[in-house]
């Protein structure tokens, strides 16, 4: 009987013995599996390549937009810009791109053949490639799934028949990157709507407020008839004001700029800026990163499927809510602009300016 006994619960004991080592062996399983998994969503990396330089805070929108979607879609996001803005150093940032290996790579295209020269190894090693920032052709051109961005001629187009139905006839474009096609299709869209040339109506200001200051006070000291300026961007305004103040023309010129600041919202609020041209820098960072994100979930390349989810997309849709954006969704692209921001519709983009409008 005692040997009976004895012998029971030894085979008990090594059955709980097999049922311990399979379950310990389960969870190991369970949690290498789970420990993949994560490794793998953490190498997911993509890449936001700008031509903003270090010193044009407008851009500070659009990473903040770069940001939530990294939160969102739960993929890491590297944001890298020329410090100065050179074109060249942002060629070098692109290959470097490459050599890193990112799943997927977003850029603005300022230069069309300096970019497409430094996609070369994005391209040879098939890295999904979005682009921002501008109109639509040049991203398409290079091979990218799709963009997100204001197409600027029309913009400017829009823009300068806004002028011409306030009586403008002729105007200066302060341009403050003349290396940057974009800036061109705006002056060019103006110009086109009031009738001039826009070569001999752009000026070439660079990107310093004082600088900028001091041309344009120049040039209206000896072109008093100067009726209208168009400035590219909000730092670039604020000079041009300053300009306009010093030439002792206050008041007396239309102002009209692209993109938005808390200073450009009060110049607008004063009546000092008749208008700006809002393009929504914060949806070139947002939805670019999510439609990356779903490209590579989903692995697709198809830009119709691409747009579907972000246009059903709850993450999305409650980011568009609640900073009031309006992204206009096409087959191949996202249009962000352009809206305009005026004394009528002022308080609705007031409390985000600058931070996701």
């Amino acid at each position: 009987m005692e040997k009976t006994d004895s012998g029971r619960a030894r085979r008990a004991f090594l059955a709980l013995s097999r049922f311990s080592t399979i379950s310990a062996l389960t969870a190991a399983l369970t949690l290498a599996t789970a420990l993949g998994a994560g490794s793998a969503a953490a190498e997911e990396r993509f890449v936001m390549v700008s031509h903003g330089s270090d010193s044009n805070v407008w851009w500070n929108t659009v990473k903040n937009g770069m940001r939530d979607a990294s939160e969102d879609f739960n993929v890491q996001v590297d944001y890298r810009n020329p410090p100065t803005g050179d074109t060249g150093d942002m060629v070098r940032i692109l290959e470097q791109a490459a050599a890193r290996n990112y799943a997927g790579v977003i850029t603005t295209v300022p230069n069309f053949e300096m970019i497409q020269k430094g996609l070369g190894g994005v391209k040879a090693k098939h890295i999904p490639l979005m682009t921002i920032n501008g109109g639509p052709t040049d991203g398409m051109k290079l091979g990218a799934i799709l963009h997100v961005g204001q197409p600027e001629y029309e913009a400017g187009k829009a823009a300068g028949e806004r002028a011409k139905a306030a009586g403008v006839h002729n105007f200066l474009c302060v341009n403050h990157g003349a290396d940057i096609q974009a800036l061109w299709d705006r002056c060019k869209g103006f110009a086109d709507a009031i009738g001039v040339d826009y070569k001999k109506s752009t000026m070439d200001s660079g990107e310093d407020p004082t600088i900028i200051q001091s041309k344009v006070a120049a040039y209206l000291r000896s072109h008093p008839d100067t009726q209208a300026i168009l400035a590219l961007g909000p730092d670039q305004a604020i000079g041009v004001l300053r300009g306009v103040a010093d030439s002792g023309k206050a008041g007396k010129i239309y102002l009209a700029t692209f993109d938005l600041s808390p200073d450009i919202l009060k110049a607008i609020q004063s009546g000092q800026i008749a208008f700006a041209i809002d393009q929504q820098p914060y949806l070139q960072g947002y939805l670019s990163v999510a439609a990356m994100a779903i490209a590579v979930r989903d692995k697709t390349h198809d830009p119709v499927r691409i747009v579907a989810a972000l246009k059903g997309d709850k993450k999305v849709a409650a980011r568009l809510d609640k900073y009031g954006l309006k992204p206009v969704y096409t087959g191949s692209s996202v249009s962000s602009g352009p809206s305009f921001v005026t004394r009528e519709n002022l308080a609705v983009v007031q409390q985000f300016a600058g931070s996701y409008r």
